[in-house]
């Protein structure tokens, strides 16, 4: 038994950690999942400058993703719907309306120059084994921004989960501009579907947003939504809309879908309603208004953390400024590479040290004769000298192009390559100018094409008055309740007992000492002559002070319990006194006075007895009661009857 527990927590802790770091949760480093990452791949491994068909590139990812097409096509649609790393051509779908793309044989896609600027850079990216190990595929790609803030990210894992927000790219690059000069930013969630979001409770990534579909309510009689809260696609809002006007919560006559290239649904107002009167209701009991929690986990050095907007967009400046500094040293050494090479092969061809090797007969003397044909000219080689390797690129070079050498153009070349090799010690020894200068390339390159809606902020940022729902939707409806029956309910012959609206919950306690709370009733059945029956209202119940008065069944000795009810589970039974108890009284004034009526009986001289019930501690709900004397009681008087109060 030892031995299979350990088996089985062994494997469920590989597996957790599996579906963490290699499914569910990005990486802070290029903000990407694994899908998502090999997706990339694939795309600039068949980057031809031509669209591909999708089917195609999910067949080749499927040499990296261990798990079917079907996940590679869904991930590649939604991060071609992105409209930034990927070009695309044919249905993807329609983020409005939730349609989904065409069958990926019929679609098409490529990686745009975009993704390639910020992504692709061989020599810096580590490679790692495939699955099956016949192929290499990226560990992380360099990325030059933080690709995380700028589409979002959403995952589920084992014990944890992800909810990044999507944020505007040139913003974000702005205020990583910001970050590197020394200065304060701060950016908050742009969304592709646009409408309004209320950031006040943001907490830097960690906190929640209220998102709002916006409303044109120009014409009186009927309301256009033109703008969709994020999370939410058309239909799930008309359903949303229709849901609450079945309930009564919305008094429409009825809603059309007209969305095409934008948004247009138009909701058609009853006989009598008015469109401002309407606005409200539809923030409070339809998508139009929805609260977005997030929570930014990402995987860093390995592991899950949870980090803030801010902190991200500081790690990203680091990392970006370690890239370009990396590749300007990568240039810069290819660079004196090739003009050391160059170099050599000006003096070999001009100096006729070719001529030194035609009476050789041995490799080695003729690596010799070349080598010691340079001594004369090592001051203009330098300090490297002359290699074997670099005797074995000059013996390949062809009789043609030794008869046909140009030495004013080698000479020009020359000069280019010093010429940017000084401008790359410039950039390096200036590293966090070179950087803003690529950011703000990325950002004019992002503007370029704003026409794609890559550039323009969609979501408008402000903040909401909070809607009151018991306001926006009024007490009209009478509750009655008939005593004697023990009826009651909307559709029930009785004392009317209350105003309420077809939304609240009704708390009812019985003659028993038992309570429970339930949605509105037409007509239910809740015993003769209940204590107190009223709204269940959480805000107010948690303020009012239940005093419960009630003898024992044998021996009839009181009891006084003071408590609040604040919560419950609905259409549970709750019983507020032991089993074995008479209730005699049930009041919710904070302070009286009530009489206790004592059994008759040989040589009882005090018959009644005050007690001021504001004299004894308020208690939780399943904390018995405190007697009040040693006498036989008979009833209590206090002043007040029962119902309603």
């Amino acid at each position: 038994m030892a031995y299979i527990k350990n088996l089985f927590d062994r494997n469920f802790l590989e597996y957790a950690s599996y579906v963490i770091k290699d499914r569910a949760i990005p990486d802070l480093e290029d903000g990407l999942k694994p899908v998502q990452r090999r997706i990339l791949h694939t795309l600039f491994e068949k980057d031809d400058g031509k669209f591909h068909k999708v089917a195609n590139i999910v067949g080749e990812c499927m040499k990296y993703h261990p798990h079917g097409d079907a996940s590679i096509n869904s991930a590649l649609v939604v991060l071609a719907n992105k409209d930034l790393f990927i070009d695309r051509q044919g249905n993807f779908g329609n983020i409005y309306t939730g349609d989904e793309a065409s069958a990926p044989r019929y679609i098409e896609c490529k990686a745009t120059a975009l993704s390639k600027d910020i992504f692709y850079n061989p020599k810096l990216t580590g490679m790692a084994d495939s699955y099956d190990g016949r192929n290499k595929e990226p560990v992380l790609f360099p990325a030059k921004i933080p690709v995380i803030l700028v589409m979002g990210a959403e995952g589920i894992a084992v014990g944890m989960s992800t909810k990044i927000l999507p944020h505007n790219a040139i913003e974000v690059l702005e205020a990583e501009i910001a970050c590197l000069s020394g200065k304060k930013f701060e950016i908050y969630p742009d969304f592709p579907t646009g409408a309004l979001v209320d950031v006040s409770g943001y907490q830097d990534g960690n906190g929640k947003v209220l998102v709002r579909a916006k409303l044109d309510t120009s014409d009186p009689k009927r309301i256009l939504i033109t703008e969709l809260p994020f999370g939410s696609t058309t239909e799930s809002l008309i359903n949303s809309v229709e849901a609450a006007a079945k309930s009564g919560r919305l008094k429409i006559q009825g809603i059309s879908d007209f969305t095409t290239e934008k948004v247009e649904i138009e909701v058609k107002l009853a006989r009598g309603v008015y469109a401002q009167e309407t606005v409200d209701a539809l923030f409070a009991f339809t998508e139009c208004e929805q609260s977005i929690s997030v929570n930014l986990l990402v995987i860093k050095d390995g592991l899950p953390s949870i980090m803030t907007v801010t902190e991200i967009i500081k790690h990203h400046a680091k990392q970006l400024v370690k890239i370009l500094t990396k590749e300007l040293e990568i240039e810069k050494k290819e660079l004196l590479d090739k003009l050391h090479l160059r170099t050599l092969e000006r003096i070999f061809i001009e100096e006729r040290i070719y001529k030194g090797i035609e009476k050789m007969k041995t490799a080695k003397g003729v690596e010799d004769a070349v080598i010691a044909g340079f001594k004369p000219f090592m001051k203009e080689v330098g300090p490297r000298g002359v290699s074997h390797d670099d005797v074995e690129h000059l013996l390949r070079i062809p009789i043609r192009r030794i008869s046909l050498y140009d030495i004013n153009k080698a000479r020009d070349e020359m000069e280019q390559i010093q010429a940017r090799i000084k401008e790359i010690n410039g950039h390096l020894k200036n590293i966090v100018a070179y950087s803003i200068g690529f950011l703000n390339g990325i950002i004019a390159k992002i503007k370029a094409n704003e026409e794609l809606g890559r550039g323009a902020r969609k979501t408008k940022v402000g903040a909401f008055d909070k809607i009151d729902v018991k306001e926006v939707v009024k007490r009209d409806v009478e509750l009655k309740y008939d005593k004697k029956t023990g009826y009651l309910g909307t559709n029930v012959s009785g004392q009317k007992i209350a105003e309420v609206s077809p939304f609240d919950r009704i708390l009812a306690i019985r003659k028993n000492g038992m309570y429970s709370v339930f949605d509105l009733p037409d007509k239910a059945f809740v015993g003769a002559d209940a204590w107190w029956i009223g709204v269940a209202d959480k805000e107010v119940l948690s303020q009012m002070v239940f005093t419960i008065i009630y003898k024992e069944k044998e021996g009839g000795l009181p009891f006084i319990k003071r408590c609040v009810i604040e919560g419950w589970i609905m259409n549970k039974d709750y019983f507020l006194v032991p089993d074995d108890a008479v209730v005699l009284h049930i009041d919710t004034r904070p302070k009286f006075v009530f009489s206790l009526k004592y059994v008759p009986k040989p040589r009882l001289k005090v018959l009644s007895e005050d007690f001021k019930a504001q004299d004894y501690n308020v208690r939780g709900l399943k904390a018995g009661g405190v007697r009040l004397s040693n006498k036989e009681v008979a009833k209590v008087d206090s002043g007040r009857k029962k119902n309603g109060e």
